[in-house]
């Protein structure tokens, strides 16, 4: 009787260890599905239920880790994958994942063990070897990723992928020729249009354009319409001078609906904005041709009417380049990239009574994007608006109080309209608002110390400011301008020549305005004929009449020197 019941609780308790073991299963089920919806901290409590009851549960401890490394808690997450690893070795997931916190930690020499360790379990598992040989270029560890490289070939065999790791690995080391001995090696065993379009690339760059010819049509008879063999081509025929050939290759190309949309505008693109203006004009007429081409084979693709906005603009045609950017910001009103492109394009243009009414139009629609507001004062700016300036970077500052670097440039702003508008107080105010978020900011010392000096006030306070410009950048012409005006105002010309003769080597010959500064400086220091030869660049150069009374000036200063010499 003893017996039976016995044998009745060892039934029973094989049944309820069975059955907490079937409830912890479904629990880090449960885990897996929160991890699948994001919630990892809902995962995490699960299983440490589950590792509470059953330490020993390697899944737990994945698990929990995989939800540790979600939340960016890298430390629990080695814990765990570590305890998961040593309650079962031979998975290949949890040496992985641990190699991915290794890896995520920056701890590559731990990341390049566990790799090669994987490896020597699982030597069909090709990723590993180039996650390695990553590995190994982070550490510098060139050789050692050729090394690997050898393992890639001797268990798959050569391909495309090895070979080009190969090319680029060699050429880092600065082997080249070794790198392309290599593509010729491969290529003499396989067939890759890849590898020959590579190589007929390496001929162009020698100028052996028949032999680059070879490889390119080589290329093309394994895959007729591989785009880089395709542009090779092309580009031989460009820059041989056979434009017949090269725009009858670059129709095809636009054309061949087995080429991406995508290569075709950035090869565009890349041709319009880096040819010369002269090829440009020459050939408008076929380059019309191809980008009519293009528009045709995509009639509703943005990126298609960006570039022919490009094209148009780059060839002088800026009514019709302005057409193409606003017809993709009528097609695409949800677009940032249009709206950008356009109001981009009315800045190159200096279209500011467009831009000033465009930009507040697109910052309505994406209020996030406070580079449009930026523009409209730029806008504004150039046509006089200065209260419209003034008013949208008040806006900025209230809108975006926390971004530092536009409420800097937003009160720099300020300062210098103020200051346009006779405001010199409130320009004053301005400036000290931005010096408190970057006392640094050589723009505002500069502009803030010349100010003081047109006002002849505080010269002492406008001396230390513009001192710190000069050392900061000490070749920087307008502020050796601003510093030896403030010394010369100082009754100290003899120490002011100095910087003038350094801004002159460093573009202030290009100011009306040093010009004159430095003139006055050499007339004070009685070298009257260099003085005037300093006036005369400066008359020539201010076609504006941005200095009130020039012409006069220099007229009392001859007479002043007249009586001098008398």
């Amino acid at each position: 009787m003893l017996c039976i019941i016995s044998c009745l609780f060892m039934h029973v308790a094989a049944a309820q260890s069975y059955k907490e073991a079937r409830d912890r299963e479904n629990v880090i089920l449960d885990a897996v599905s929160d991890i699948d919806k994001g919630d990892y901290a809902r995962a995490r409590d699960r299983l440490e239920d589950v590792i509470a009851e059953d330490p020993g549960n390697d899944a737990a401890h994945y698990y929990k880790g995989m939800s540790a490394f979600m939340m960016s808690d890298y430390d629990t997450a080695e814990d765990e994958f570590l305890v998961a690893s040593r309650l079962d070795s031979a998975n290949f997931w949890y040496r992985y994942r641990l190699a991915a916190v290794y890896a995520v930690t920056d701890r590559k020499e731990l990341t390049a063990e566990i790799y090669n360790g994987l490896l020597r379990d699982f030597p069909k598992k090709s990723d590993l070897y180039y996650g390695l040989i990553d590995i190994y270029l982070a550490l510098g560890k060139m050789e050692e990723a050729l090394s690997t490289l050898d393992q890639i070939d001797t268990v798959f065999g050569k391909s495309d992928m090895s070979i080009m790791t190969r090319f680029d690995i060699l050429r880092r080391l600065g082997r080249q020729q070794e790198a392309y001995a290599v593509l010729e090696e491969f290529n003499r065993e396989y067939s890759s249009p890849q590898v020959l379009s590579m190589l007929g690339d390496w001929q162009m760059s020698m100028y052996n354009d028949s032999t680059a010819l070879a490889y390119y049509d080589e290329a093309l008879d394994i895959a007729p319409g591989f785009a880089p063999a395709m542009l090779g081509k092309a580009e031989t025929f460009r820059m041989t001078r056979r434009y017949d050939e090269y725009f009858s290759i670059l129709d095809a190309f636009v054309q061949d609906k087995d080429v991406p949309a995508e290569g075709k505008y950035e090869y565009l693109k890349a041709l319009i904005q880096h040819s010369d203006p002269n090829f440009l004009s020459t050939f408008r007429q076929s380059l019309d041709s191809v980008m009519t081409d293009c528009l045709a084979a995509y009639p509703g693709d943005s990126s298609a009417v960006a570039l022919a906005g490009i094209y148009y603009y780059g060839t002088g045609r800026q009514d019709k380049a302005k057409e193409y950017f606003r017809k993709n910001v009528d097609a695409w009103p949800e677009s940032i990239g249009a709206a950008a492109n356009y109001a981009e394009a009315l800045m190159y243009m200096g279209d500011w009574k467009e831009l000033s009414s465009y930009s507040r139009e697109a910052y309505d629609r994406f209020p996030d994007e406070l580079a449009f507001l930026e523009m409209s004062t730029l806008a504004d700016y150039n046509l006089g608006a200065y209260d419209d300036v003034l008013a949208t970077c008040s806006r900025i500052v209230s809108v975006a109080p926390d971004d530092s670097a536009r409420v800097l440039t937003a009160y720099t702003t300020m300062g210098d309209m103020y200051y346009h508008l006779g405001e010199a107080k409130k320009a004053y105010r301005s400036y000290d608002a931005a010096l408190r978020i970057n006392p640094g900011y050589l723009p505002v010392l500069n502009n803030y110390a010349y100010f003081l000096s047109l006002d002849g006030k505080r010269l002492k306070k406008a001396y230390a400011m513009s001192k710190v410009t000069v050392e900061k950048e000490p070749d920087n012409p307008t502020y050796l301008d601003t510093f030896g005006w403030i010394l010369y105002l100082q009754g100290k010309a003899a120490e002011a020549k100095p910087y003038f003769k350094h801004a002159m080597l460093y573009g202030g010959k290009d100011s009306a305005v040093t010009l004159d500064h430095y003139a006055e400086v050499l007339f004070d220091l009685k070298e009257y004929s260099l003085a005037f030869v300093y006036w005369n660049q400066a008359l020539a150069k201010d076609k504006d009449g941005e200095i009130e009374g020039l012409e006069q000036k220099i007229k009392q200063r001859k007479s002043e020197m007249n009586r001098e010499k008398k």
